[in-house]
């Protein structure tokens, strides 16, 4: 699929099952495969970045191809430094160009053999596997979350555990929660010992007898999406739970200010157009990055007035995504603006807008499914290399699909 131009329908009703949580997914196999268990957890997600974690977990060959899954890129570092063997770690020209210095230097604090096989702090990674003796690092605390719980993982595999200083303010905490919550989930002893200090004991993992692994909230935002700008809309999402683990499961909260009411009934929830939205919205992502794109569109195709900060980390996801959200607002007549990498703001400014606007979504999965929506008020839309929703989502088409949407040029 080169391009797609989607319309939606007036009513959306529908029973979409999510995939599971890739954030859960990838911690759950590099820690079930560090507590050498003989099963893999249940409901693993089908997307890309889970796929290419599970081969390599399997296979181990001598050159690790992780595409553009960065998760998998900054977990297979850590875990690959405790485990025996000699791999090169690389993945797309893209990946290629995100830093991964800060969580190299930490491994070597640690005794790690990392080298780097192009240029010095970027992959591809020549990794030499070994027992780790130190047990004391320190990490700035706004880097991708990624990085600490890479190093939270192989905590229990270290000789002496480890114990991980965070300086500075500290972002994306739901996911460093969340690490926290698998690893004990298979026995860890772990946790935080203060506000900037986190510990593993040296204590090997227990594999449960089973581990199933919940929807992905993170997903479930486009569906929000979908509920606060369509005319009429109700949709079922089983698998989700109100006591999650996920950070992005604050997406039903936030969505309440949009005029989106949460149903939670056994093992699933219910949304559906309920009250007036907000006239203006400001909010700090720093613990929910995933979300920002989602809020952007929503809001400024909702008219709503828009400040939101803590959005540093999205410069080093799949794209920046700062960068992208500003030049494809303005093809739908919109004029956002950005403060110091970290705010991105919308003012009621707006510009003419392009006749048939075409998304374009820079290998990046979240720009399609964010943008995707935009439809229902613009009546069509086009979107560029839809194909990356595979990262994630990978039927997340064929759901739009089947609650009425009309995709042409879809294959």
């Amino acid at each position: 699929m080169k391009r797609i131009i989607l319309t939606s329908p007036d009513k959306i009703y529908g029973n979409i099952t999510l995939p599971s949580s890739k954030s859960i997914c990838n911690r759950a196999l590099i820690i079930n495969a560090l507590a050498q268990a003989f099963s893999k957890p249940e409901n693993l997600s089908d997307c890309d970045d889970t796929r290419v974690m599970i081969h390599a977990l399997q296979e181990m060959p001598p050159v690790i191809d992780i595409g553009a899954a960065g998760t998998a890129m900054r977990f297979l570092t850590a875990f690959l430094s405790v485990h025996p063997g000699t791999h090169i770690l690389t993945g797309t020209q893209r990946m290629q160009q995100r830093p991964i210095g800060l969580l190299v230097n930490a491994l070597r604090t640690l005794g790690a053999d990392v080298e780097y096989s192009g240029n010095e702090g970027y992959p591809p990674l020549r990794i030499t596997g070994r027992q780790l003796i130190n047990h004391d690092v320190t990490l700035p605390g706004n880097v991708s979350s990624q990085y600490i719980s890479a190093l939270l993982m192989i905590g229990p595999a270290l000789k002496n555990g480890l114990t991980l200083n965070l300086t500075g303010e500290i972002i994306s905490r739901p996911y460093i929660d969340l690490t926290l919550h698998l690893m004990k989930s298979f026995g860890a002893k772990a946790g935080w010992a203060n506000e900037k200090q986190l510990y593993v004991e040296p204590h090997p993992y227990e594999a449960p007898s089973s581990y199933y692994v919940e929807s992905d909230w993170s997903a479930a935002s486009y569906w929000y999406e979908i509920c606060a700008l369509a005319p009429e809309a109700q949709i079922e999402l089983p698998g989700l739970f109100r006591q999650s683990p996920q950070g992005d499961a604050y997406v039903a909260h936030l969505f309440s200010s949009l005029g989106v009411k949460t149903q939670y009934l056994d093992h699933k929830v219910v949304l559906q157009k309920e009250g007036k939205p907000v006239s203006q919205m400001t909010y700090n992502f720093i613990n929910q990055p995933d979300l920002a794109q989602t809020f952007v569109v929503t809001c400024a195709l909702l008219n709503i007035p828009f400040r939101f900060s803590g959005l540093q980390s999205l410069k080093i996801k799949e794209t920046d995504r700062i960068a992208a959200l500003m030049k494809e607002m303005k093809k739908l007549g919109y004029v956002l603006t950005e403060t110091d990498g970290c705010i991105l703001e919308w003012n009621g400014e707006r510009c003419p807008s392009d006749i048939s606007p075409c998304i374009d979504t820079y290998e990046d999965h979240r720009m399609a499914m964010a943008f995707a929506p935009a439809c229902i008020p613009l009546g069509k839309l086009s979107i560029n290399n839809p194909q990356v929703v595979s990262k994630s989502y990978p039927h997340f088409w064929d759901d739009l699909q089947a609650t009425g949407f009309t995709i042409n040029g879809k294959n």
